[in-house]
């Protein structure tokens, strides 16, 4: 992370808390929305209790191999079933890669279906705004978590980047708010930027 993406990270949360908004309201049939399927994804919480034995411990030899090649295979790894299922990819060029791969969307499919999710004919769409909805989600938890911490540590830097950036306010208003002057608001601002950075990483 460099002081262009704690900008544009910092720049974008207010955008990002108002595409959650939009998105957990957002109607999959039924009465339910996709905030309650993210909500619901019980599997999220299993894997977090898992992830730290070995697979062969609950995993059978087939699904232990249908795992490597996802891992193998996916761009990403989301923990939720409905994301894995959106970020499967289907242009292995191996042929049993590509067998199991149809065989692990098939499983994710019926885990979706058997909940009572697949109430929509446009389920892909469903669950490409269920995954952004967790990637939006976790990026927001990482920023406040980082604002928190700084704020613990320097208030004065988490108060600087807050109003500047998440708020938007010029520089100036900000440096009379906080009783600074040009030069030591920018100076303060540099600091503020790369504790930040650090904190983050």
């Amino acid at each position: 992370m460099n002081e262009k993406d704690v900008i544009d990270q910092l720049s974008r949360y207010r955008e990002m808390q108002a595409r959650i908004q939009v998105l957990s309201t957002y109607s999959v049939g039924a009465g339910i929305t996709v905030s309650r399927l993210n909500k619901d994804d019980q599997l999220q919480e299993l894997h977090r209790k898992l992830r730290g034995l070995p697979t062969y411990m609950y995993l059978s030899g087939y699904e232990q191999k249908l795992e490597a090649t996802a891992h193998a295979y996916l761009e990403r790894y989301p923990a939720g079933i409905k994301s894995q299922l959106h970020v499967i990819r289907k242009d292995s060029v191996d042929p049993e890669d590509r067998k199991l791969l149809e065989d692990l969307q098939q499983k994710i499919q019926k885990v979706v279906e058997a909940r009572g999710y697949d109430v929509r004919d446009d389920l892909d769409l469903v669950l490409e705004r269920v995954a952004e909805l967790q990637d939006l989600l976790d990026e927001v938890t990482r920023i406040d978590n980082v604002l928190t911490a700084l704020k613990n540590f320097r208030s004065e830097y988490e108060m600087l980047l807050r109003r500047k950036y998440i708020d938007g306010e010029p520089w100036n208003v900000v440096a009379i708010e906080m009783g600074l002057s040009k030069a030591t608001f920018f100076r303060r601002q540099d600091k503020a930027v790369r504790k930040y950075i650090a904190l983050a990483g």
